[in-house]
């Protein structure tokens, strides 16, 4: 039953798994404002009930992988074993709180959902390069924000929480820029640059998959050609008669 919920391609196991990402999103959401808030009561039960829901996820992929070893050392479930750690010892060390930030690189597991997306729904079927791009371009601005936490919430006073490094990180990447954070030693501006360049590049693939002309996805026959109008008839590459489905289009 784990197999064909977690693996499988029917509506039930297509359901579990849109649940489980907005599961992902809700509590990355959850983490970036959590960090501003003091240790209470409240925080440290949501901590333990995620925790409890994040050990039981992996439990059950766990269980259903056939390849057990190379699963534990796989980097995505070494971070969700960090993740549950820090949600575990939060408490206790107060230190490693930043590291729960790392449950941003879940949302490369989206890549299954999508595919459900663009097999179920046309829309995504025709945006898939955008949805990919803001999937890329959302990981890469939320692990940014944790190493810029993690390097400078110590030595800078203007970073004292993950807020403020997100701030930071988004005012880079734009190249906004406007100036009230800036980094202190040579540590953080090599960082800014990393975020200026890599950023800025997973940016303009953003843009680009935005005003891109809209194109199917399917392979000729005869020479491979992938990409095509909606309203082709014929592959511009080699003439072959393309049956593309447009659902009535």
């Amino acid at each position: 039953m784990l197999d064909r919920l977690y693996n499988g391609r029917s509506h039930e196991a297509e359901r579990f798994r849109y649940a489980l990402i907005v599961f992902d999103i809700a509590v990355l959401a959850y983490f970036v404002f959590s960090s501003a808030l003091p240790p209470n009561p409240w925080v440290l039960a949501i901590d333990g009930a995620l925790a409890m829901a994040m050990v039981a996820d992996y439990a059950a992929r766990f269980w259903i992988d056939k390849r057990k070893l190379r699963f534990v050392f796989e980097p995505l479930n070494l971070i969700d074993l960090v993740v549950i750690a820090t949600l575990i010892a939060g408490p206790f060390v107060e230190n490693w709180t930043f590291l729960r930030v790392l449950r941003s690189l879940r949302l490369l597991r989206s890549h299954r959902v999508l595919a459900d997306l663009r097999r179920r729904v046309p829309f995504f079927r025709r945006h898939q390069e955008l949805a990919g791009a803001l999937v890329n371009l959302a990981v890469f601005l939320f692990v940014i924000t944790a190493l810029v936490y993690m390097l400078q919430h110590r030595s800078n006073p203007e970073i004292g929480s993950y807020i403020d490094a997100l701030y930071f990180t988004v005012t880079t990447l734009t190249t906004t820029g406007f100036g009230d954070i800036t980094m202190k030693d040579e540590s953080g501006r090599l960082l800014a640059v990393v975020i200026m360049i890599v950023g800025f590049a997973l940016f303009l693939r953003l843009i680009h998959a935005v005003f891109r002309p809209e194109k199917v996805r399917f392979r000729c026959p005869d020479c491979g050609l992938l990409r095509h109008d909606y309203d082709a008839v014929h592959c511009k590459h080699c003439g072959k008669v393309l049956p593309i489905p447009n659902e009535g289009e």
